[in-house]
């Protein structure tokens, strides 16, 4: 069903797709897509998806599919083991609403191609992205703090988490404290100490 992944080693969304992929169990073909070179927008990845972004997962009959929600829920509806998106209605609604914390509140300030668009100072960069980062994280713990256990939603891995620590780890590239964020600095640690959290984190796939 799942032939290859096509992602680039930091992208927080490809993270999320491979820590989804590893909790369903399934092992793709893995194909590096340089962003910083441009390989996204050559004319092949184009035609798998015309954004030029990643991750795009390619099925077995020759179909890509795009954007790391679609993704998940494209896994969970065809795999149902270790639901990402697990509960009742408000449940998984509740996860669904963290994530869009992530993925359309955070995310899209951040992203390499809004930054560019910015400015080239470095400075002005990483002001912009430390604001949007904090504002987005303290609004995810409050949101989160009557569910989380050992995880965000109670103690097992939901989708929520494969948003949320992909971003933490972007926090600290913009030197962003943790200890800030008590409830989600616990859940990072947690995740990460995961066997699908550590196989599937950047520093597995980063070319060498």
């Amino acid at each position: 069903m799942i032939k290859t992944l096509f992602h680039y080693w930091r992208s927080s969304s490809s993270w999320r797709v491979r820590w989804a992929l590893e909790l369903k169990r399934l092992k793709p073909t893995m194909v590096h897509v340089n962003l910083l070179e441009g390989e996204s927008e050559s004319p092949s990845h184009l035609k798998r998806n015309p954004m030029g972004a990643v991750p795009v997962l390619e099925t077995d009959g020759g179909k890509y599919l795009i954007e790391s929600v679609a993704i998940l829920e494209f896994l969970d509806e065809t795999i149902p083991s270790r639901k990402l998106f697990p509960g009742d209605a408000y449940q998984k609604s509740h996860i669904r609403s963290l994530v869009e914390i992530i993925n359309s509140g955070i995310q899209p300030l951040q992203n390499l191609s809004t930054l560019d668009y910015l400015s080239e100072k470095d400075e002005e960069r990483v002001k912009w992205s430390r604001h949007f980062i904090t504002k987005g994280l303290f609004a995810y713990e409050k949101l989160c703090n009557n569910t989380a256990g050992k995880f965000s939603v109670g103690d097992e891995v939901t989708a929520a988490d494969l948003f949320l620590i992909p971003q933490l780890y972007n926090a600290l590239r913009f030197n962003l404290d943790l200890k800030t964020f008590g409830v989600l600095e616990k859940i990072n640690q947690n995740a990460l100490a995961t066997p699908e959290g550590m196989a599937s984190h950047p520093d597995r796939y980063k070319p060498v």
